[in-house]
Parts: C-alpha cells; structure tokens; sequence
C-alpha cells in the first residue's frame, strides 16, 4: 500500500465563475436599490407638451415640485413658500426645475416663479412631457 501521487493532479484549466457570479448578483441588487431613487423631486403627473426640448446647460438644477392640491416641495421635501424663497437665496447661482402637477391653474405655478425669480435663482424651467409619439416636427 504505497502513497503516491496520482498522474491527473496538475493545474485545473477550468474557470472558476462562482466569485464572478457573486459579483454580478451583488451590483444587480445595488442597481435596483438605487435605480428608484434617481427619479428626482416628488412624482407629479407632467403636463404634455409637443414642443419640449431638453436643457443641456450642464448644471445640476434644484428640483421643485407642485402638487395638484398645491403644496410644494424642494426635492423630496415639503416646504412653505418662505422656506421656499430661503432655500433658493442658499443656493445661489442654481437654476431651477418646476415640476407642476398637469391639473394646476396657471395662475399657482406662475405664483411659485414668480417667488423663485424674485429669491434670485439663475434660472427658471418648466418640465413637460413628451408625447407618446415623440415630438412633431
């Protein structure tokens, strides 16, 4: 009975894919953890617009949002329309993004620009939908 060593014990040649595996099990859950949190500003059903264009001034613009019952909220959270103007005068030099709800009146957003243009904000955007059928020529 001698101990010896068998012939077929050199380098396996085979991929090992379960650390690989791990790998891409780990990023799919941290991408879907994430994923939901890039929709910026409280969710408001945009009005449609058939002209719309993308800004594309580079800057990461504050996000407002208005409800249909009218509250306002920076980013995700609820504030008055002093917070409001106090909030644009900390951020100077930052444009702005107006998420209105499609169902407001003209006249409830126009109260909120007006109030961030006279805080001093660099700029002023409405958001807006596209169409489903992508924008007319």
């Amino acid at each position: 009975m001698g101990m010896g060593t068998s012939s077929g014990g050199g380098m396996k040649s085979d991929i090992n894919v379960t650390p690989l595996v791990d790998v891409v099990l780990v990023l799919l859950i941290i991408f879907m953890v994430v994923t939901p949190e890039l929709q910026r500003g409280k969710e408001v059903a945009l009005p449609k617009a058939d002209a719309a264009k993308r800004r594309e001034d580079g800057g990461d613009p504050l996000v407002v949002s208005i409800e249909k019952s009218g509250k306002v909220y920076i980013e995700q959270d609820p504030v008055s329309k002093d917070a409001l103007a106090d909030a644009i005068k900390n951020a100077p030099g930052r444009a702005v993004l107006i998420k209105g709800d499609s169902g407001l009146r003209y006249g409830d957003v126009k109260g909120i620009i007006a109030t961030i243009r006279n805080a001093g904000a660099a700029g002023v955007s409405l958001a807006a939908e596209a169409p489903e059928g992508g924008a007319k020529p």
